[in-house]
């Protein structure tokens, strides 16, 4: 049994659901906590909606709730689950909470036609940059004929 918990960033999109799975499968493997991970910006000035501050970081507390929910639902065994709802850059907030971590789990990219076709730019600068060993978990081909469109 491990204190140091695997990371696993998500974002909503079906590879990100993916990664969660997978890390929920591992941190009861390791008998490890599971830090799940949403990094959410606002920038007052340069967000144009009427969107405020708290309406984005409830949004994204909701968000995390429900992919947690969702691949919790069929499984026997779960891991400690820990929520954060953080903001920041997506890299470089998943950068930091690799910090003291057994491992950091992403997604290689998500699905955006502007994004790299292996890794997305988030993945490869926790690929780079991160604190713990890296775990990327590739995309499907429904998502790259999606991409590709």
């Amino acid at each position: 049994m491990s204190t140091k918990p695997i990371v696993v960033g998500i974002d909503g999109t079906p590879a990100s659901d993916r990664a969660l799975e997978w890390a929920l499968d591992e941190a009861v493997v390791r008998g490890c906590p599971l830090h799940v991970v949403h990094a959410w910006t606002f920038e007052a000035l340069t967000d144009w909606t009427e969107t405020t501050e708290q309406r984005v970081r409830a949004a994204s507390e909701a968000l995390l709730e429900k992919v947690v929910r969702t691949a919790s639902e069929q499984r026997q065994d779960l891991p400690e689950i820990v929520r954060k709802s953080l903001r920041g850059d997506a890299a470089e907030t998943l950068e930091k909470a690799s910090e003291g971590a057994a491992m950091l789990v992403v997604a290689s990219h998500t699905g955006h036609r502007i994004r790299q076709m292996v890794l997305g730019s988030t993945s490869m600068h926790v690929v780079r940059h991160a604190h713990a060993p890296i775990v990327v978990i590739p995309v499907n081909d429904r998502e790259l004929a999606e991409t590709a469109r």
